[in-house]
């Protein structure tokens, strides 16, 4: 790979890494071609990236993007995104899928993070959830107040 290449690499990673919420370091080591598609295909929905970088190139995006605390060894697959939760959620719901799949730390909210941050964070409902969950408690005293407006009218109606 030429200097130049590696600078363009370095300096897309980090201006990814600056805007992301989250990055997750996993082994993948053992994974096939396909489910490694598969796991992009996960974060693609999720509006989350997967990318295999070299540790070197990886380290440097990351001081650039003002993250510090991780070691990058051995092999890393590198997930992140703009959502902490998704971006959580995403690798854990892989890594029950296959036991060659390792989270080893991350980034998160721009703090280092071990595994069981992770994974914690992975367990908190999502955003859609946190919404509907909103939503639902908003239109519960209009229901209740409709439900109590139809049994007044229905008592009235037997009464007359």
């Amino acid at each position: 790979m030429t200097k130049t290449k590696k600078a363009e690499i370095i300096e897309v990673l980090s201006n990814e890494f600056k805007a992301a919420q989250a990055v997750v370091f996993c082994d993948y080591k053992g994974l096939t071609v396909a489910q490694l598609e598969e796991l992009r295909n996960l974060a693609r929905a999720k509006d989350a990236k997967v990318q295999v970088v070299k540790n070197t190139l990886a380290t440097i995006a990351l001081s650039n993007a003002d993250l510090t605390g991780v070691v990058l060894k051995d092999t890393n697959v590198l997930v992140w995104g703009d959502d902490s939760v998704s971006t959580s959620k995403i690798v854990f719901d892989f890594a029950k899928k296959s036991d060659k799949f390792v989270v080893k730390s991350a980034y998160i909210d721009r703090e280092a993070a071990d595994a069981a941050r992770v994974e914690a964070f992975s367990k908190l409902p999502g955003r859609e959830e946190l919404l509907s969950m909103l939503a639902a408690t908003w239109v519960a005293p209009i229901r209740n107040f409709t439900i109590g407006l139809d049994a007044l009218r229905q008592k009235k109606e037997t009464e007359a």
